[in-house]
């Protein structure tokens, strides 16, 4: 089995280069995407990696990210959200479930998809700022993943404990969702 790591990174710092609300900018693969907030920076690069990462015609994608301040207020500061094809989905909760990482299974509503659209480009960064922060992040980033198989594993509270450790949980970066990562790898292996 081949495993390929796509890194993508972003640090939000203001500079006389920085990004503007109301900028357009091309994504990887050409898609076009109008910048409403500045602040969802994270999901603009992992546009970038899932389009590249997409090329490669992989059996699947995973990508696995703090993203959303929204997930923490759908599911707390324990549980991630995992949303994607459903088959992947369902093999990544399978996973963590063996693995003792709390993930729950969240859908990708066709509805907030007419939030992404965009005047001026094919898509922009944000929806509706009335709630499905999560999903919406979800729902733009499944336009660049195309027919491969993909699951988005939003891991923004889980991944740093602020109160006491828990479990096999410490204080402070938890480090959570690689043991989901490393089972799910090593059921597909088993296969």
């Amino acid at each position: 089995m081949k495993v390929t790591g796509w890194l993508c990174m972003a640090e939000n710092m203001p500079s006389g280069t920085a990004q503007r609300p109301s900028d357009v900018i091309r994504i990887y693969g050409g898609k076009t995407v109008e910048v409403l907030n500045t602040d969802a920076e994270g999901r603009l690069v992992m546009a970038d990696g899932l389009a590249r990462a997409v090329e490669d015609n992989p059996d699947v994608v995973l990508d696995i990210a703090t993203l959303t301040g929204a997930q923490g207020v759908a599911l707390g500061t324990r549980t991630a959200g995992v949303m994607g094809s459903d088959d992947i989905r369902t093999e990544v909760v399978d996973a963590a479930g063996a693995a003792d990482e709390p993930f729950w299974p969240m859908p990708l509503p066709d509805h907030l998809r007419e939030g992404i659209k965009s005047k001026v480009a094919d898509l922009q960064n944000m929806g509706d700022p009335n709630g499905g922060g999560m999903l919406t992040a979800g729902v733009f980033l499944q336009e660049f993943v195309g027919d491969t198989p993909w699951a988005h594993l939003d891991i923004a509270r889980p991944a740093f404990n602020e109160g006491s450790p828990w479990g096999s949980t410490p204080a402070g970066a938890t480090g959570f969702g690689v043991r989901t990562l490393f089972r799910f790898l090593e059921q597909r292996a088993g296969r």
